[in-house]
């Protein structure tokens, strides 16, 4: 049996309107999500030195066992070293070990209209499937993440493996905990269909630079986040190997800056800017700016509301982001219990 487990139930409840006239798009009308996310987490230890955690989803047919990963872990020199194969359905590379909460993984961010307040949600390098094992040294001042992995979901006749690199300092400067990193996606992934015997091989490629700062100014905490990135784009031909996160022709880019103060008790407000460019070649110019307010019920459940404000050509006729409109306005009711 194991050393220690543990167990939480968490839940999120979503309404999202925006403000497009196309009522094929649910959203225009008002999108009420319930649940939005609903999950059974369990943790524990196997020993001193291995550890997991796994996340079975209580609100979806298509598969329960969405993410897991092992970690093994013993002290060299000082330092911790870890090896922690995953698995996630939604996650990305990132999800075998992050500590940065810039939206670097899915999962790690401040507030919850995720593309519009992190480059790399926007571009979508710290989200979606991924499987593979985390090579990972760490200390109380800086972590190194090299990840072997491919952009899919479980079993897979592998032939080639893709890499991430993360790499940050976390530093104590006054009294701010604060944190530089960078995040570099490369190399190509190379599975095989055993059905068809097809090869099927994508680029994950892109990098990113982000720091966050959390401290506090005049008796209020405060926390500040910056990220900026980009990914290449996918040239055109049947023989060039497509771009896992880009498939427009141009570079993906975006920056984006966030600060989330606590006012009073219990209650914070957040303010994020982010200058997204889809890399097409007509309406690609994307910004976001987003505000918003938390309320925190209990210690494992809070109230967010927000709204974002979208401006530039994607929005425009024939964009991406044309048939949503320019506003989206967003209610959340996150709980662990």
């Amino acid at each position: 049996m194991p050393e220690d487990v543990f167990a939480a139930l968490v839940t999120k409840l979503k309404y999202v309107k925006t403000n497009g006239t196309d009522k094929t798009e649910i959203t225009n009308t008002g999108e009420l999500k319930f649940p939005d996310e609903a999950a059974f987490f369990l943790g524990g230890r196997a020993g001193e030195h291995i550890g997991f955690v796994t996340e079975i989803a209580l609100n979806t047919a298509a598969e329960n066992f969405t993410s897991f990963k092992i970690h093994y872990t013993d002290k060299v020199f000082g330092t911790d070293v870890s090896i922690i194969p995953y698995l996630t359905d939604a996650g990305g590379a990132p999800y075998g070990f992050e500590l940065l909460n810039t939206g670097a993984q899915r999962f790690q961010r401040v507030a919850e209209e995720r593309s519009a307040i992190s480059a790399q949600q926007y571009i979508g390098a710290g989200a979606g499937a991924a499987t593979g094992i985390a090579l990972v040294a760490s200390s109380e001042n800086y972590f190194v993440n090299y990840s072997l992995w491919h952009p899919a979901f479980g079993d897979a006749a592998h032939k080639q493996f893709a890499g991430y690199l993360r790499a940050a300092i976390t530093p104590t400067i006054g009294d701010w905990d604060t944190a530089v990193g960078v995040q570099v996606f490369n190399g190509t992934s190379w599975t095989v269909d055993t059905t068809t015997t097809e090869d099927s091989k994508t680029m994950p490629k892109a990098e990113f630079i982000d720091a966050q700062a959390q401290g506090s100014v005049g008796g209020m905490p405060l926390g500040l986040y910056f990220t900026h990135g980009k990914a290449p784009g996918t040239t055109a031909g049947g023989g060039n190997t497509p771009s896992t996160f880009n498939a427009n022709p141009k570079d993906e880019k975006a920056t984006s800056l966030l600060a989330e103060l606590g006012f009073m008790p219990r209650f914070s407000a957040f303010l994020g800017y982010l200058d997204g460019d889809n890399g097409a070649n007509a309406n690609n110019t994307d910004k976001r700016t987003t505000i918003g307010l938390n309320w925190m019920i209990a210690q494992n459940s809070y109230l967010q509301l927000w709204n974002t404000k979208g401006s530039g050509s994607a929005y425009e006729t024939g964009g991406p982001m044309a048939a949503f409109g320019k506003n989206k306005v967003g209610l959340l009711l996150f709980s662990a219990f």
